[in-house]
């Protein structure tokens, strides 16, 4: 069994095959939904929780982290980079706690899109997850790309994140998000595992929907790289926190207007090493407080909403 990203069988996937493409959707028909007291606006909170599972030396993968850093690659890709694997420790460290107490104190349930091996690595922090009932969703074992198993091997790679998930939170996951991308295979093989009540693989919509794998029904919950921490360690991206906060507000403004009269769902996705940073964390508190004044909305784990989307078109 691979613990390691595989690097060797991206040809096995193909170029073709998986699932069919639909360019259509919903169209002009937005179906109705009932979200919780009312509320016009779902939003999903996810938290991807990676530290400690990245590519790196350390790791033995004979490569330096990758994505979403915010230092420069220093040491060139033969030589462990110190600088680079000590963000991932800030998020683990200092970065996740100051999230926990944001939403501890607004009462907010959030979503983990999670690497195993980051939970196996972080007791203290599993315990918090399961004490506080927050939903661990599976993001693989480790920092994989899930294109470059063969199929196989990405069954079993999928079976060893759900047990160790469940070991380390006392729940196995019921929803999975791939790290980067999933394979032509990924979504057949989490039908075929079972227990799966629904996928992220997708940023195609607005609410969630409906699909046809291997004849039976499954639910996608639409995930959004729009608002999105990660844009902070990219280019072009959030300059500022203020830009971060007049996204998310902006969009929510949009939605909560559209769902008026056809309720609408929200997903900011974070990281503990970026969003954890106290200015950042304080424009996601301003963004939560203005919401909750607003009010009508309705923050949920992604499990939450895929269990009330399945009561009521399910």
């Amino acid at each position: 069994m691979k613990n390691t990203p595989n690097q060797g069988n991206a040809n096995t996937q193909g170029l073709v095959g998986g699932p069919d493409r639909d360019m259509v959707g919903y169209g002009k028909n937005v179906p109705a939904v009932t979200w919780p007291n009312g509320a016009r606006v779902a939003i999903s909170i996810v938290l991807n929780w990676e530290e400690g599972s990245e590519l790196s030396f350390f790791n033995g993968d004979f490569k330096n982290p990758q994505g979403l850093l915010e230092t420069p690659a220093s040491t060139g890709p033969e030589v462990r980079d110190l600088a680079a694997e000590s963000v991932f420790e800030y998020g683990s460290r200092v970065g996740i706690w100051r999230l926990a107490r944001l939403i501890d104190e607004h009462k907010i349930p959030i979503t983990l899109f999670t690497t195993a091996q980051a939970l196996e690595r972080h007791s203290e922090f599993a315990d918090y997850v399961r004490e506080k009932k927050h939903e661990p969703a599976g993001h693989g074992y480790r920092w994989d790309r899930m294109w470059e198993f063969s199929r196989e091997e990405e069954r079993e790679q999928i079976k060893l994140a759900i047990a160790t998930i469940e070991k380390a939170c006392g729940q196995r996951p019921q929803g999975w998000y791939s790290r980067y991308s999933a394979s032509v295979n990924t979504r057949e093989l989490l039908v075929e595992e079972g227990g799966f009540v629904y996928d992220s693989d997708a940023y195609n919509d607005d609410l969630p929907y409906f699909t046809n794998v291997s004849g039976k029904k499954h639910l996608i919950v639409p995930y959004s790289l729009t608002l999105n921490d990660g844009r902070f360690a990219t280019s072009p991206g959030y300059a500022d926190p203020a830009g971060f906060l007049d996204h998310l507000k902006r969009a929510f403004d949009e939605l909560w207007r559209e769902g008026e009269t056809n309720p609408r769902m929200m997903s900011i996705g974070l990281h503990a090493r970026l969003i954890g940073q106290p200015a950042r964390l304080s424009a996601l508190r301003e963004f939560i407080e203005y919401t909750e004044k607003k009010g009508q909305v309705w923050y949920a784990r992604r499990i939450d909403i895929a269990n009330s989307w399945l009561e009521q078109h399910g």
